[in-house]
């Protein structure tokens, strides 16, 4: 059997070598589309405003210091009877889950400031955990927390008349979700905190995220 020139066989695997290089492109092509997609499939709920408040080291924490973050936050009180617990358990379990990314940052905003000083959150942090370089429990002015928890991430924060009390920690009527906030400040998801599979979905938008900026 005759042997083929090298002339030919250059020419050959010069063809095998643009045809991978088709496929190839196209296939990340395709990525690249799917990714947009998904990114671009997350609404902006909103665009924070500033706020101020202060975390459990008694540091000032606003808007222009998470940017950049991809931050998840809730609301809770750590005298709390009700569904507090819970969410903070599944917090911690979503950050166990990052392995302590640093893009991500944990923030827990009491509805009950008058109670919860810096001192009473860090202890409050500490019994679940929660290192503060990575996980913000933050309180300050019912005025500043209304701003960034209501009007902000749309969450919901009512106290409770006194005779509506089913005992003396049930202060407040709170919302159990957990929002997922952009690298910008934006408002992009709003997740049931108690419900199955909520720790798969936010996993999953704060990749959608991550995508957006290649990250």
């Amino acid at each position: 059997m005759d042997h083929l020139p090298a002339k030919s066989f250059r020419t050959i695997w010069i063809g095998f070598s643009l045809i991978a290089l088709m496929l190839g492109g196209g296939l990340i092509l395709k990525r690249l589309q799917r990714d947009q997609v998904l990114v671009s499939e997350l609404p902006v709920y909103s665009q924070l405003s500033d706020f101020r408040l202060t975390n459990q080291l008694g540091q000032v924490v606003t808007r222009e210091s998470l940017l950049g973050k991809i931050w998840i936050a809730d609301v809770i009180f750590s005298r709390c009877g009700g569904p507090c617990p819970e969410m903070t358990k599944n917090m911690r379990a979503l950050r166990d889950s990052l392995n302590g990314d640093e893009l991500v940052h944990f923030v827990s905003i009491t509805t009950d400031p008058d109670f919860d000083t810096p001192e009473i959150l860090m202890r409050h942090a500490k019994r679940y955990g929660a290192e503060p370089d990575g996980w913000s429990f933050l309180t300050g002015s019912k005025k500043e927390i209304f701003r960034l928890a209501v009007d902000g991430l749309k969450l919901t924060a009512i106290e409770k008349a006194e005779g509506d009390q089913a005992d003396p920690d049930d202060l407040f009527i709170h919302s159990t979700i957990f929002v997922v906030v952009d690298q910008k400040g934006r408002m992009r998801a709003a997740i049931p905190g108690l419900e199955p599979g909520a720790k798969e979905k936010t996993l999953d938008t704060i990749q959608r995220l991550r995508l957006r900026d290649g990250l």
